[in-house]
């Protein structure tokens, strides 16, 4: 089988990647990749290694597929993955010509291959407002859904896929959920087969966390290498509450989405930690100073942030009736695993990290 990862040198690309090649060792894999994101580069040599072809493209770039040979899957996992993307200064235009013409360009290729396409989308796709308008009680230590709600598609389990659409979610939601709609007129017109899951917070080991995007690697590290952290909005108390989900996880769903294709194919899958598997800044601050031994200080911002919302965890009950899929890997382990992938990489991560 050859597959082709978009942002395979990134850290949810190169991590399938490496996951696909251990257990298929037979399988061709080809990862593509424009290496704009810091720490990327590393992740090449590891790829080389494991008997990864890797490509250094772009997929807003149609030429840049043309030199690659037809493959079987096309794994979607390039983007600009920062929800402040274009909302804090910058213009959109890179946010929007990757993740949405970007994503266009994989999918002409796909047809073209006659491949499957495996879309890895977002929990930011559901509007801030609705989610910020839910009932909630705060508790000590964090902020959870209440069992009474007046909105479909929630439960104290999470959100659900039937959460209503409609407002506004970002321009990095937007230019994701854009793509969904695009990605059901190609599965429906083109006959290409899809499957699209929506993620809550991907993490774990490879992954280079900053303030917007990667925020368990980012407060581990901080730890790690003694540096301050702040949290940031609902008054500074670090009660936001986010579900997390282990790369390798997510790997064990792609696996079996990959070889039951028929199954799943069209379908559109929220994919998270799950509220046993989720963690507010409070409870993450402890966790890092219990496995890093060290205690750091902490500001506090008391400003929201562009959309920043109080609370996402993921209701898994769809997929997990399907595939019989559930995440393994808790909070702690997670924390674990990461200082110590930083311990044995202290000099290489020191300057992207720290």
């Amino acid at each position: 089988m050859k597959i082709l990862i978009t942002g395979g040198a990134g850290f949810v690309g190169s991590s399938l990647a490496l996951e696909l090649k251990s257990n298929y060792p037979t399988y061709h894999i080809i990862c593509l990749d424009n290496l704009r994101r810091k720490g990327s580069e590393l992740n090449v040599s590891r790829l080389s290694k494991a008997g990864i072809e890797f490509v250094h493209g772009d997929i807003r770039n149609k030429e840049d597929f043309d030199a690659l040979p037809d493959v079987d899957f096309v794994l979607e996992a390039s983007a600009e993955p920062s929800v402040l993307a274009g909302l804090n200064g910058g213009t959109p235009d890179y946010l929007m010509n990757t993740n949405l013409f970007g994503t266009v360009n994989c999918l002409n290729y796909a047809v073209k291959s006659k491949a499957a396409f495996i879309f890895l989308s977002t929990s930011r796709v559901y509007p801030i407002k609705t989610i910020e308008t839910l009932n909630f009680e705060e508790e000590a230590t964090r902020f959870a859904l209440s069992n009474s709600q007046n909105v479909t598609g929630v439960s104290e389990k999470g959100i659900a896929e039937n959460f209503p659409l409609e407002g506004a979610r970002s321009l990095y939601g937007t230019t994701k959920l854009s793509s969904e709609l695009i990605i059901q007129e190609y599965n429906e017109f083109y006959g290409l087969k899809t499957i699209t899951n929506r993620c809550g917070v991907l993490t774990g080991p490879w992954q280079m966390g900053k303030v917007d995007q990667g925020v368990m690697v980012l407060w581990i590290a901080k730890h790690y290498f003694d540096k301050k952290l702040s949290f940031i909005g609902y008054e500074g108390s670090g009660k936001q509450t986010r579900d997390m989900l282990h790369v390798k996880d997510l790997y064990r769903l792609i696996d079996w989405q990959m070889h039951h294709l028929d199954e799943v194919n069209g379908e559109t899958y929220n994919v998270g930690g799950g509220v046993e598997v989720s963690t507010s800044l409070q409870e993450l601050t402890k966790i890092c100073q219990e496995v890093t031994g060290k205690t750091i200080p902490i500001d506090k911002v008391l400003e929201n942030r562009p959309a920043d919302i109080k609370l996402y965890v993921t209701d898994n009950s769809k997929v997990t009736a399907k595939t019989g899929w559930k995440p393994e890997i808790g909070i702690k382990q997670i924390v674990e695993e990461i200082t110590e992938w930083i311990a044995a990489n202290e000099d290489d991560l020191r300057p992207i990290l720290s």
